[in-house]
């Protein structure tokens, strides 16, 4: 057996002794994972003195490389997933950009790549999967046993409960991803390909698998079209390009028209320089770069160097040494209708001094199977295409502004054009709005059917709190 893979008794042994915290923690107290890292960006508050113990509960179960599924515990991370598929010709149908995502948050938590525009977000390719929810109990939920629950568990943040163990569908693939940039002057033109993309699975004759983009400015954007190939020469080139070394992916979106990656090497190609947040640490300057490990060139790590300076604040005490104000931390993914994305662009170059910009467009799984119902809490419509749009970074807080001022501004603008926002960072919403984009009534029933007690910190209060 793989050393990847968890043997089921060990498995079953993780589940009775997260079962057993569940039932040590006292009435009437939180209960919250026992569990240090995130990859989320809202604010935590300290853990309570005892929490759920999933130690045993981050590796694969099994792998059928017949049925092309995989049983995945919940606390499993994309990395240590895709190294125990891919030695079977497959991967998930949605592997989002970070190594340390788990399966499990990408469920609760939502997740997007460049497969998307194809297989839709990574709860979709949920067959099954065992929660435990805020009541003690673990329920198996499916499309037929409590499909409120498997319906309801996409975006909810743990709020109803955790996943324990996933059943995920998986697709093939080749040994190499051949990827073509394609420049535009033109954010209607943006548009245009990418409609044309998502419906024919092509480009000039092309086949696209993978599809995403950047926005260096409003007249200058790339999309990168993905393809599997077997061999290098199917791509023009005798090799694959190595971007966990000197260069910086995101640097080569505009200055090679073409590029190889080996598979492994693509699914994890913004993970390395965080897609391009690294160069707030140094990590892209070519001296410094020669001198950090490639093993410490991650997000993880990143995510640690970024808690640590929130906490000493030395970033806040370099920018008042060179006399810049204090600044506000704008780091969100927001979904917008392809036909209104133009316009959310510009505005967005218009009043958000940040760049680049990350373009990930999404199609439900399928829509022929997926009633405008089918996952209540993110609610997408059944055949619409979106463009996920991606900004991390900070601004400077203006004469006269507010800290939290610049990420309400971006909440009305994604509103006005029909969009909606992801729940994993900062969030402004009066209790009303985000009812009213967040499936607030079905969620109710939900918190009420399986967390009766409000054992769980409800939705809301983890995205939003006490702002």
């Amino acid at each position: 057996m793989s050393a990847l893979i968890t043997d089921p008794q060990r498995h079953q042994a993780a589940v009775a002794r997260l079962r057993a915290s569940y039932e040590a923690i006292p009435a009437g107290q939180p209960v919250r994972l026992a569990k240090r890292t995130s990859n989320l960006f809202r604010p935590r508050t300290a853990l309570p003195a005892a929490g759920l113990d999933v130690a045993g509960l981050n590796g694969v179960i099994s792998v059928d490389a017949e049925a092309r599924t995989a049983d995945v515990q919940g606390m499993c991370t994309y990395e240590n997933l895709v190294d125990a598929t891919l030695p079977y010709g497959l991967m998930p149908l949605v592997v989002p950009q970070l190594r340390t995502i788990t399966l499990g948050g990408a469920v609760t938590g939502l997740g997007i790549e460049s497969s998307s525009f194809r297989n839709g977000l990574p709860h979709e390719s949920v067959l099954e999967l065992d929660v435990l929810t805020g009541a003690g109990t673990i329920v198996t939920a499916s499309p037929t046993q409590h499909p409120d629950l498997f319906r309801g568990f996409p975006n909810s943040y743990g709020s109803l409960g955790y996943a324990v163990r996933l059943q995920i569908a998986l697709q093939p693939v080749k040994a190499y991803v051949a990827l073509r940039h394609v420049r535009f002057d033109d954010l209607d033109d943006v548009a245009s390909a990418i409609g044309t993309i998502a419906s024919k699975r092509s480009w000039d004759g092309e086949e696209v698998e993978f599809l995403d983009g950047v926005m260096f400015g409003p007249k200058e954007t790339y999309l990168t079209l993905g393809r599997f190939v077997d061999w290098p020469r199917e791509a023009d080139t005798d090799r694959a390009s190595d971007y966990t070394g000197q260069q910086v992916y995101f640097r080569s979106v505009r200055e090679r028209s073409r590029d190889l990656l080996s598979t492994k090497d693509y699914l994890w190609r913004w993970d390395t320089d965080w897609f391009w947040c690294s160069g707030a640490f140094g990590a892209q300057n070519p001296i410094l770069r020669r001198l950090w490990p490639a093993r410490y060139r991650r997000s993880d790590v990143y995510h640690k160097l970024l808690g640590f300076d929130q906490k000493v604040h030395v970033g806040a005490r370099l920018d008042r040494l060179k006399g810049i104000g204090a600044r506000e931390r704008v780091v969100q993914d927001v979904e917008i209708p392809l036909d209104r994305t133009p316009e959310f662009l510009r505005w967005f170059a218009d009043n958000v001094p940040m760049s680049p910009v990350w373009l990930c467009p999404l199609k439900l799984y399928d829509a022929a199977k997926t009633p405008t119902t089918a996952w209540p809490l993110y609610p997408l419509e059944p055949g619409e295409i979106y463009v996920n749009v991606g900004f991390w970074g900070t601004v400077v807080i203006a004469d006269g502004q507010r800290d939290g001022d610049m990420n309400r501004l971006i909440e009305d603008a994604v509103a006005r054009v029909n969009g909606h926002k992801s729940l994993y960072s900062d969030a402004y919403y009066e209790r009303a709005s985000f009812d009213a984009l967040y499936g607030g009534e079905v969620y109710r029933e939900l918190k009420d059917s399986y967390d009766p007690g409000h054992r769980l910190t409800g939705m809301y209060e983890k995205a939003v709190g006490r702002r």
